[in-house]
């Protein structure tokens, strides 16, 4: 046998898998064509199972690594060598080529809601909600207004300088999830295991460089005695504070904005102060009012739709649902916007309502007590003995709400768009479901979607996947032509990033890793959507089934091991339509 016989032949087995990834996407194509009745979004799974075959290509095999490592023995000379790995690697591009079509035609619908628990709605009996960006949808107009009163309020009442008016939002700058170093005034995101993504990191509105940052956290890493507490909040030591909250993200920008104006001007601040300043200012929208005034004065104006929230409502009012809501704005400011998305009958589809509630301590503190509430907002002094359908009530804890209602357990299900606020303590500590309602998600699937990312990130992983398995190679010539190829892959890293946010990037994903946000949303919401109008594409006896992506160290059983005959024996393309 040649010395480059046996070791090319398992670099290239990437083409047969590559074809069999073809097959595989042809299969479910049939399936869904032969079982019309089955919606589309049950077989357009994400692209990114692919993306992950691809990366896997070339290690199907573990003698393979070993098969490669004896090509620095042999006798070939350097040319040969250098020709081979870019035959290699041209062969491997081509290939990912062929599947971008195939790809792109399997995209994911954004009406689609994903699992990271299983879980059926058939055993769900008690569906709560919170209201802002969970029922009420609000257009871009609320940040603008957020951030100008907040902007004002820091040159009115805390003396900040006149020219801090002439900031305006920027609604492309940040994205949620974000970290704030309270004391260093810098802005960032962090992944899974709390690690900076360099390039991510904002002093103001302009980048710190990789080596600035690198020198200033000695490394990428964040130790988890100064990351934000529970909450994502900075307290009892903790310097980072992490914005959830869709609310936040007028908060981070003027953060930013401010930090700016005092480094152009070269004013000495204590980052600190201002960070307090800030939070109190944003604050000051919301707990006096400021914002809920201007919202019901001009309500078509800021809140974007309702129809979808009216018609999930309905759908579980026809079942015979139990419905409640628990939300932190007050009366008036929801009674104005449910009139407007469903109608003046609103209180009639809910069996409780709780305003006012200070989520998160409403799931913690025992000590509030229940207090109604008139529909002219008088608060009186009654003793609550039952949460009465019709009534409002303020305050309050949520160990009263289960000893009065009784609705305890997985049987009751839980929206909100706050993973900590919201959702935490509920799957924690009491055992109810949890849905998570992300907005950004339909944005970032509809990209994710284009060709032009499908292409990018196919590529991506195909490319880790050659470099991996060619790292063995230790000659001069070998490791010239890899060195390429890592470059390669190091300069599209930032247009992963680009392509979601200019800044930083993605709200699920750091270059490669999941990011923070990722982390808790996967362990606080057993499902998550773009908005609850996804709930209207399902039935009530709907199980949802997180996917089984293989571990590090198990063996993917996608797509040559799968149970419909996806490896070598795999029906040709003519006959697939009859699997």
């Amino acid at each position: 046998m040649a010395p480059w016989s046996l070791p090319l032949c398992s670099l290239l087995k990437h083409t047969d898998c590559l074809q069999r990834a073809n097959i595989f996407f042809n299969v479910v194509q049939g399936l869904h064509h032969h079982y019309h009745p089955v919606r589309s979004r049950l077989w357009k799974r994400n692209f990114r199972a692919v993306s992950q075959g691809v990366g896997q290509l070339l290690s199907h095999e573990p003698r393979a690594g070993k098969c490669a490592a004896s090509v620095c023995s042999s006798s070939l000379d350097g040319q040969n060598t250098t020709e081979r790995l870019w035959s290699v690697y041209d062969e491997t591009k081509r290939q990912t080529g062929d599947l971008i079509s195939v790809i792109t035609a399997n995209s994911v619908d954004p009406d689609t809601i994903f699992a990271n628990n299983e879980m059926s709605l058939r055993d769900i009996e008690i569906y709560g909600f919170d209201y802002d960006y969970t029922l009420a949808f609000y257009s871009s107009h609320l940040h603008t207004l957020i951030f100008n009163i907040a902007r004002d309020i820091l040159v009115t009442n805390h003396r900040y300088p006149e020219g801090l008016r002439k900031y305006e939002y920027i609604p492309s700058f940040a994205v949620r999830g974000l970290h704030y170093d309270v004391q260093k005034a810098l802005l960032m995101k962090i992944d899974a295991f709390h690690y900076i993504q360099l390039g991510t990191v904002y002093r103001g509105l302009h980048p710190v460089p990789d080596e600035e940052v690198i020198a200033m956290y000695e490394g990428c890493h964040v130790p988890l005695e100064i990351m934000s507490d529970f909450y994502g909040k900075s307290s009892h030591g903790h310097t980072m504070k992490q914005f959830m909250d869709i609310f936040s993200l007028p908060e981070m920008t003027l953060l930013s904005c401010v930090n700016d104006f005092f480094m152009r001007h070269n004013i000495d601040y204590e980052p600190v102060h201002l960070y307090k300043d800030v939070k109190e200012a944003i604050r000051d929208v919301h707990v006096k009012g400021i914002m809920y005034r201007a919202v019901e004065a001009d309500i078509e104006k800021y809140i974007c739709y309702g129809e979808q929230s009216h018609a999930v409502l309905k759908k579980l009012s026809a079942q015979g649902k139990k419905m409640f809501l628990i939300t932190n704005s007050p009366f008036d400011f929801v009674d104005r916007g449910m009139n407007f998305i469903v109608g003046k009958d609103w209180r009639d589809l809910f069996d409780v309502v709780i305003v006012q509630a200070d989520k998160p301590s409403f799931f913690n503190d025992r000590r509030k007590p229940f207090r109604r509430v008139t529909d002219k907002g008088v608060l009186l002094w009654d003793r609550i003995h039952k949460l009465e359908k019709g009534q409002i009530y303020k305050q309050g804890n949520l160990y009263e709400f289960l000893r009065l209602t009784g609705w305890r357990g997985s049987k009751v299900l839980y929206f909100g768009d706050h993973i900590y606020s919201d959702l935490a303590d509920l799957t924690l500590k009491h055992g109810w479901r949890t849905g998570a309602i992300i907005p950004e998600l339909r944005k970032e699937i509809k990209i994710m979607n284009t060709p032009e990312y499908v292409h990018m990130m196919t590529w991506l992983q195909s490319l880790t996947g050659l470099i991996e398995q060619m790292q063995v190679h230790r000659d001069p010539t070998s490791r010239a032509v890899v060195e390429q190829w890592i470059k390669e892959r190091e300069a599209m890293k930032p247009h992963t990033k680009d392509i979601f946010n200019a800044q930083f990037g993605s709200l699920f994903r750091t270059y490669h890793n999941p990011t923070y946000f990722s982390r808790r949303l996967s362990r606080f919401a057993d499902i998550y959507m773009a908005s609850i109008s996804c709930l209207l594409n399902y039935d009530f006896q709907h199980t949802f089934f997180p996917r089984r992506t293989p571990l590090q160290h198990e063996a993917s059983y996608w797509p040559e091991h799968g149970s419909a005959g996806l490896g070598a024996s795999s029906p040709a393309p003519q006959d697939q339509s009859r699997v």
